[in-house]
């Protein structure tokens, strides 16, 4: 996949699809920390967020909604977001996903590789 300029990957010909969990340890600052996410999300072309978690996550979405994101998904846990995934995922689609380590996204990229899908405590 070649990098642009800044760093980024950029999508070969599919749609660029962040996968964000919730950054759970950010305090006061949580709401609108998830909010920038969001913004940066559509500064940086993503095609697809699909947002997981609850009322962070949500905040997450609509900021990267409003701020030009064309799709927003919005679910509440790893398993319904590894399930739309596998049901909308076309070839060339490239994927991150990233959240703090207690949101267990990791659970999502090993769904969607037919991997065993480990917990915190056998991760």
């Amino acid at each position: 996949m070649p990098e642009t300029g800044d760093g980024t990957a950029e999508a070969a010909g599919g749609r660029r699809i962040a996968v964000l969990g919730e950054m759970l340890e950010l305090g006061d600052e949580g709401v609108e920390a998830h909010r920038e996410i969001g913004r940066f999300a559509a500064e940086s072309g993503v095609d697809l967020v699909v947002a997981v978690g609850g009322a962070l996550a949500k905040q997450l979405a609509l900021a990267a909604g409003a701020a030009g994101v064309p799709d927003i998904a919005f679910v509440g846990d790893n398993a319904t977001a590894a399930a739309y995934l596998d049901s909308i995922l076309q070839p060339d689609d490239v994927v991150l996903v990233k959240a703090s380590r207690g949101g267990q996204l990791w659970q999502i990229a090993q769904a969607l590789n037919g991997q065993p899908v480990t917990g915190l405590s056998d991760h």
